[in-house]
């Protein structure tokens, strides 16, 4: 068998390590171990408030809006990228304690002749849904317009982004500074339906999607669909076998609804965790970019072991099923079934598992810290459940930065 695909062979990156590097001279911020970055409030000059300003979007997800589109003649697939391209902001802040209220702005790039007017009214349209939902839950974020640019020499389809900007008191940012062996984390599950979602969640977020679209989409969109792929990585494009209309396997969702499902926003249950048990938390991780590993990029002196996680969603067993994947890359690069991870004592923990199951979603402790001489490392045990024609097992893995 062939060497297995590498997230990089198609052109990104699961941990943005030349990212990381570029901005190795700038300044941290206030809490420089915290999940998102926090800065001095020079709006207004007060000592005891911080500013956050956070930038993220769909991705390339909105490459599969694109094709639903054209395959279907459903311009509502649209719709879900502004929820995608919103949450990927709000819950990176949720991990700092800060709930709003937000300011949005949002920036849609396009190519002109292939996406139409009305793709962008959906997409506006998403905005006002998301906003409403979080409204509903206690989380108020006003919009401040944006900007839409027809850039069809730079742009092959889309781009959906976002900014947001929030005030908060800088006694309330989760700043990290917690962190310590002797911890526990509590994952809580991507798959599932929330009480304030409207629909079962495949559990994928925004994030990955460059390795998702082409592992499970056929060659059919590479041959009559060329925009929607990068031409320098035509050996590797749509090399999966599924139409968008197809069943997922094991699971009731088309392969076209699993990856267009809307990223969940957890700001809700977070919220309701940071006002119960606050003081006992000491991080809360986005397992967004760097998947699984993002925990890696926190603390000091720490061994994250992770040997209790939920089994796979249908979406996440069908790609750890496929021999042309290397487990090892697709835990470094997919939450692969659980996207938010609270560090806590472990006398929060039946709290914040408890919180988590009011709103519907399942939550359970998938691991702890522990001391660790050198750099931060982190070792992976896979769900007992993980088996398969083409899986040996479950397996171990240990990471360490790059």
């Amino acid at each position: 068998m062939s060497n297995p695909i590498r997230y990089e062979d198609r052109g990104a990156s699961a941990d943005k390590n030349e990212v990381h590097k570029a901005i190795v001279g700038e300044h941290p911020g206030l809490f420089p171990g915290a999940f998102c970055k926090v800065l001095p409030d020079t709006l207004t000059g007060s000592a005891e408030h911080c500013l956050l300003v956070h930038a993220d979007g769909a991705g390339t997800k909105s490459i599969l809006a694109y094709l639903q589109w054209k395959e279907t003649g459903d311009l509502s697939a649209f719709r879900g990228l502004a929820q995608d391209s919103l949450v990927m902001n709000i819950d990176d802040l949720a991990c700092v304690g800060v709930f709003g209220p937000f300011l949005l702005s949002n920036t849609i790039g396009r190519n002109a002749k292939l996406i139409p007017g009305d793709a962008i009214a959906e997409i506006i349209g998403g905005y006002r849904d998301c906003a409403a939902l979080l409204r509903a839950q206690g989380i108020e974020i006003a919009s401040g317009g944006g900007e839409t640019a027809d850039l069809g020499d730079t742009v092959r389809t889309l781009v959906v982004d976002s900014t947001v900007v929030a005030r908060a008191r800088s006694a309330d940012v989760i700043s990290g500074q917690k962190l310590k062996p002797g911890l526990v984390l509590v994952g809580l599950y991507s798959g599932g339906q929330a009480t304030y979602e409207s629909t079962e969640n495949s559990g994928l977020g925004s994030n990955g999607y460059t390795m998702l679209r082409h592992e499970f989409l056929s060659n059919h969109y590479k041959d009559h669909f060329p925009e929607a792929f990068a031409p320098e990585i035509a050996a590797l494009a749509y090399t999966g076998k599924f139409r968008l209309t197809d069943a997922l396997p094991g699971s009731r969702m088309t392969v076209g609804q699993a990856l267009l499902s809307p990223t969940r926003t957890y700001a809700p249950i977070l919220k309701a965790v940071v006002e119960k048990v606050g003081s006992q938390l000491a991080a809360i991780f986005h397992n967004t970019g760097g998947g699984q590993t993002k925990c890696l990029r926190f603390g000091q002196g720490l061994t994250y072991v992770k040997d209790n996680l939920f089994a796979p969603t249908p979406v996440f067993a069908y790609l750890r099923a496929q021999p042309g994947q290397s487990p090892r890359e697709l835990y470094r690069t997919l939450n692969m079934g659980h996207r938010m991870e609270v560090v806590c004592d472990p006398s929060a923990a039946a709290t914040v598992i408890a919180i988590s199951q009011s709103f519907g979603i399942d939550a359970q402790i998938i691991g702890r810290t522990e001391a660790s001489s050198g750099p931060n490392r982190l070792v992976l045990k896979e769900h007992a459940g993980v088996t398969g024609p083409r899986v040996a097992g479950p397996q171990e893995f240990s990471y360490t930065l790059d």
